[in-house]
């Protein structure tokens, strides 16, 4: 096998923030192109399903003729009423399925995950659940963003990377799995990543920036896809693992923020923010995007770097 290029070490992610917040800003009022990709025959995951940009995302894989659609949600009854919504506006029935899966308890994860194994095909994964808050609590005992946002989230892709190859020698398709991460991960610095365990700090309730900490879990999003997506291309591995911005929309995310995060949240959702449908365009942008887009950044449904 050839050596891994260097322009896919962690060590080349560049944190530029003055760039990025000003090109974040002049982004955000962009027109993202109407989703238009024939998804016939494909079988489409959406983690993070029921509300906000997971849902519009379903509704356009429905729309575009996906053959099955599952909805990967923490509350079933919410997931069953996200479903029923979209079957009544795509009028197209017998297409999705609501699959429980809990980020928060990496038992729910390997069951989802054990469950996916046993369908015929998988041909896009989206990892769209995230979690905002300034509430420090612990999961699976780490803080829950860090555990929600980041080793669940990975632990599931890396859980499916082998059933999405063996669809794709089954099937002769190239898979592909899309991070809906944000720009954000430019705006923040991580010191910790000097400590022996930088977990030991993330975690420490004393020491925790919490209005700081969504932004860092989507940084940390960005090095784990860079260095996953160098390891399958160095494997040879027919999958694609890309990583997406999908800029500030009107969803749900942030909703147990408080104080100074909570109005600033507010202030900039009512400012600039896009609307679900309009950012759910950059998920199926990218879930249907080809292997030029592995390992890359894509905002506004354009490869960036």
């Amino acid at each position: 096998s050839e050596p891994v290029p260097d322009n896919w070490k962690i060590h080349d992610v560049e944190i530029k923030s003055r760039e990025i917040m000003f090109n974040a800003l002049a982004l955000q009022f962009a027109k993202l192109p109407y989703p238009t990709t024939d998804c016939s025959g494909k079988t489409i995951v959406v983690v993070g399903s029921n509300t906000g940009m997971g849902k519009e995302a379903v509704r356009h894989f429905t729309r575009l003729n996906a053959s099955k659609v599952i909805m990967a949600v923490r509350s079933i009854p919410k997931g069953e009423a996200a479903k029923n919504d979209i079957e009544s506006t795509t009028k197209r029935t017998g297409v999705l399925e609501v699959w429980e899966l809990d980020l928060c308890r990496y038992s729910s994860v390997k069951g989802f995950a054990a469950r996916l194994s046993g369908l015929p095909r998988v041909d896009a994964v989206v990892a769209n659940a995230s979690i905002g808050t300034d509430k420090f609590a612990l999961c699976e005992g780490n803080e829950s963003s860090i555990t929600v946002n980041v080793i669940s989230t990975f632990l599931l892709i890396l859980l499916i990377v082998p059933i999405m190859e063996a669809s794709a020698a089954r099937w002769n398709i190239a898979p592909v799995i899309t991070v809906v991460s944000s720009d954000l991960h430019g705006w923040v610095k991580f010191p910790e990543w000097k400590n022996a365990n930088a977990l030991d700090t993330l975690n420490d309730e004393k020491k925790a920036k919490m209005a700081d900490r969504y932004a860092l879990s989507k940084l940390l999003q960005a090095l784990a896809t860079r260095e996953l997506a160098a390891k399958l291309a160095y494997d040879g591995s027919k999958v694609t693992l890309n990583i997406i911005n999908p800029g500030m929309a009107k969803t749900e995310l942030g909703r147990s923020a408080t104080g100074v995060l909570k109005v600033a949240l507010g202030v900039g959702k009512f400012l600039m923010a896009r609307t679900a449908e309009e950012a759910s365009r950059t998920l199926v942008h990218a879930a249907t995007a080809g292997p030029e887009s592995h390992g890359m950044f894509i905002s506004n449904c354009d490869v960036t770097k």
